[in-house]
């Protein structure tokens, strides 16, 4: 078979995926998808504009995936929406938010109502009911507890160049913003992290852990450093005033 008959093949074929999909009641805002065979979707779910749905990928009833998503291998539950995100070989629970630019890897589980936002990243990490990751976040190898929050920049440490290791957080914990959690290590139910720690050794349920430097305030140095800069900034900001 010519590279054009392959091509034309491969058209006929997408389009004839498409019909079936629309029969069956699927809504689409456009025809500019793409849709594998083995791709089952449910009626009654919507997929928007540039999505593309790989391999054995399932969609349920309720769903909104997109627009510009990728899902390869990933089941998605009832009532969930994947907003402009990528997902490999995960299963996604009912009625989860995911992304926008989320990008859920291999072995990603999560349970009812789980949130994973703005550029987050998963692999292999399971979520229990209702947990939250808003954003600009890393949680890999984990097992993360049911209504846990987690604070922007939140990063499991679980590779250190030859082993993989794995971060356990019970139900109800609270990450701070900024929290680097170096694996193995476990944060027990409802214990806190605080913003801006380095967490290395186990939590105990109900416990803060806080590890900071002692903050030093040294008098005028912002001021000597900064000075040629604010003048350059003020004689800009002039020039463009008297324009």
């Amino acid at each position: 078979m010519t590279a054009s008959e392959k091509f034309f093949a491969a058209q006929k074929q997408y389009a004839e995926t498409f019909k079936k999909h629309l029969a069956n009641g699927v809504e689409f805002l456009s025809d500019a998808v793409y849709i594998d065979p083995e791709a089952e979707i449910a009626p009654g779910a919507v997929i928007l504009p540039g999505c593309i749905l790989r391999g054995h990928t399932t969609v349920a009833a309720g769903c909104v995936i997109g627009p510009n998503t990728l899902l390869e291998d990933t089941a998605v539950g009832q009532n969930t929406t994947v907003n402009a995100s990528q997902c490999y070989r995960s299963t996604l629970g009912p009625g989860n938010r995911i992304g926008p630019y989320a990008h859920v890897r291999e072995g990603t589980v999560t349970g009812a109502g789980v949130h994973l936002g703005a550029y987050v990243e998963t692999k292999n990490a399971h979520f229990a009911r209702g947990s939250t990751v808003s954003h600009l976040t890393y949680i890999g190898d984990a097992e993360v507890g049911k209504y846990c929050n987690f604070g922007c920049g939140t990063v499991t440490c679980n590779y250190d160049g030859e082993g993989k290791y794995k971060t356990v957080i019970g139900d109800y914990a609270f990450i701070g913003c900024n929290t680097n959690l170096v694996a193995p290590v476990t944060v027990g139910d409802g214990a806190f992290t605080a913003a801006g720690s380095t967490v290395g050794q186990d939590v105990p349920a109900g416990a803060l852990a806080i590890e900071r430097g002692k903050q030093v305030n040294i008098p005028g140095w912002g001021t000597k450093k900064l000075q040629k800069y604010t003048e350059k900034k003020k004689k800009l900001e002039a020039e463009q005033e008297g324009q």
